[in-house]
């Protein structure tokens, strides 16, 4: 008890425990002496009585003094005591020690505080709290830096907003949510979406949190951006992959390579026997047999061909080439290698850059792509082989270097192919075509050929959309000296014939002349060919061809290029030939005609002096 001036009056033992003074020591002193100094410099004892006085109570905490100046914490209670008129006659005081207490509470606040600051300052990991239904309660500075949100955009929102449409239609935060309740811990990887709309890989922990009943009362999630992880992942699998199929090709090339030259030099025996019976031999059915023979040993010849072509062991010739006129010059082979149910079109871009090709290897390279899409459009459809510039950039077509290189695309709309065809598309020996359709070589001929000459080839398909196989070669640096050689050295003929037979034959003979060979089967294809290669000194045509005629084809030819010359070849002679035609401004040749035949038409008109006689 306290007097109405605060001084001690009695004293219990719980006081003399909690303080140390003894009822003699104290009754009679102010009870301001279990304040601390700082409190009595403040009045806080003088206050507490003031307060207990007019209020009715006093209650408050802090720290109090004993005996031997030791502090303890204390929580305090002053009630005022007033007599039957109402006068205050002094005041109750009753102080409890929660020392224990106050140190727990304050080490827990400490701990608190201490992992806000250590959650609030980690910037790697999204630290966040979610209640039972998955609402964010908080949020620190790394999920602030990987999600994008500020803090206020998110508390009370669903943590479902962070996963992508795909996920939230499947019900994957629920889900996880699940888990977590009840396996104690749910741990995954996946996408996940910023503010700004774009995703990154995510490993996600989500803990329970539960209380001394065992109560859930809400969950723990930390979550990673490890985009870079898994891009790196990525990136050394594809490695691994690449350098698996660098070795099967090595590996598979060798064998096929040593197959192909041992079976070359069988073959060579059979071709020579052949050759050696055939001069010996009359009988017709012999012949016949021969015949066959001959034929499936050429056949062996190109299968071979393909073979080395695969194993890098094929020969090359390269030579500097203007793409566009070896495809030019081939585009006859090329349009009897399509069907008349498709539309075989050439797009092919101007001023193209010379590369360094095999020609024969790249004509063999085209006929396998022109085939291949024929074969994917057995409905009807459209070809189109086109040429353009590219500049690539480093490893954007397979290992190829950046720099400027001359890409060739065969483009078909056919059937396409799913993602695990074009990834084995190359494979040797891997077709999709029926038993005996296909050998499974010719696209392994072909990206054999293009890595040979320094390039690559490019897939690009989808089911029911097409396919389109590109092709792509170093450019040559742009020098004068080719220019000018192209420009006085070789001069342009345009062979046409409607017989393939006739038109291989004639077109080798021009070659061995020296002229540069465009072929030509129909009178039509002929205008277009003149139309993109306006600089032909020279056409051979045949007089009677399906559709449009030769004489027809001269006509139309010289309103296109103006000092075109003309000859035309028939079996008939040039009588009956002119007899109702005028033949007036073209020359003629009688079919079967011999390379001696020809250099004397060509001296005639003034082309042959250009060239060596054969």
């Amino acid at each position: 008890m306290l007097s109405p001036e605060g001084e001690v009056v009695s004293w219990n033992a719980g006081a003399q425990r909690f303080k140390g003074y003894t009822a003699q020591e104290i009754i009679g002193q102010h009870f301001s002496r279990f304040y601390t100094e700082e409190d009595r410099a403040a009045g806080v004892p003088e206050n507490a009585l003031k307060l207990a006085r007019e209020a009715g109570q006093f209650e408050a905490e802090g720290w109090r003094v004993r005996k031997d100046g030791s502090r303890f914490w204390a929580n305090v209670v002053i009630d005022p005591i007033r007599d039957e008129r109402g006068e205050l006659v002094g005041f109750a005081k009753i102080t409890r020690d929660i020392t224990d207490r106050k140190l727990a509470q304050e080490a827990l606040r400490q701990s608190e505080e201490r992992f806000r600051i250590l959650v609030q300052g980690v910037t790697d990991y999204a630290i966040y709290m979610l209640s039972p239904e998955g609402e964010i309660t908080n949020w620190n500075a790394g999920a602030r830096r990987i999600k994008g949100y500020a803090e206020h955009e998110v508390v009370g929102t669903n943590f479902s907003r962070f996963y992508t449409e795909e996920d939230r239609a499947t019900g994957l935060p629920q889900r996880a949510l699940a888990q977590a309740a009840e396996k104690g811990r749910f741990e995954a990887e996946g996408w996940r979406v910023r503010k700004d709309g774009s995703r990154f890989w995510a490993h996600v922990l989500i803990d329970p949190i539960r209380n001394e009943l065992g109560e859930l009362i809400g969950f723990a999630k930390v979550t990673r951006d490890i985009t870079e992880r898994k891009n790196a992942a990525t990136e050394l699998e594809q490695a691994r992959e690449a350098l698996f199929q660098a070795q099967k090709l090595e590996a598979i090339g060798k064998l096929t390579g040593g197959v192909a030259h041992d079976f070359n030099n069988l073959l060579n025996v059979v071709t020579n026997g052949l050759s050696s019976l055939r001069e010996r031999l009359r009988d017709p059915a012999d012949i016949r047999m021969l015949d066959a023979m001959d034929k499936a040993a050429s056949r062996g010849t190109a299968l071979t061909r393909q073979l080395l072509s695969f194993a890098r062991q094929q020969p090359l010739r390269p030579e500097p080439q203007e793409l566009n006129q070896l495809i030019t010059s081939f585009e006859a082979v090329l349009r009897r290698g399509s069907r008349s149910a498709i539309s075989f079109d050439l797009d092919l871009a101007a001023g193209l850059p010379q590369v360094l090709v095999d020609s024969a290897l790249f004509e063999s390279a085209l006929l396998n792509l022109v085939v291949n899409a024929r074969d994917a459009t057995p409905d009807g459809g459209s070809i189109v082989l086109s040429t353009r510039v590219v500049e690539l950039k480093e490893r954007q077509v397979g290992a190829l270097t950046a720099g400027p290189y001359v890409a060739v695309a065969v483009q078909d709309t056919g059937t396409g192919m799913p993602a695990d065809v074009v990834a084995r598309a190359v494979e040797p020996f891997f077709t999709t075509k029926e038993v005996g359709k296909g050998t499974g070589l010719g696209l392994s001929q072909v990206v054999g050929m293009a890595q040979q000459s320094g390039g690559d080839l490019g897939i690009h398909s989808r089911v029911g959309q097409g396919t389109t196989i590109t092709m792509y070669f170093p450019a040559l640096p742009a020098t004068a000296a080719p220019s000018e050689a192209g420009k006085g050295g070789t001069e342009k003929v345009l062979v046409v014939d409607d017989q393939p037979e006739v038109l291989e034959v004639t077109s080798e003979l021009f070659r061995i002349l020296g002229f540069e060979v465009l072929v030509a089967n129909s009178g039509q294809q002929a205008l277009e060919m003149l139309q993109r290669t306006p600089d032909v000194r020279l056409i051979l045509s045949d007089m009677v061809m399906p559709g449009m005629n030769g004489l027809q084809l001269g006509q139309k030819a010289k309103e296109l290029v103006p000092g075109v010359k003309l000859i035309l070849a028939s079996g008939y002679t040039d009588a009956a030939i002119g007899n109702g035609m005028n033949l007036a401004g073209f020359h003629f040749l009688p079919k079967p005609y011999r390379m001696g035949d020809l250099v004397k038409k060509l001296r005639s008109i003034g082309l042959a002096s250009e060239r060596g006689s054969p």
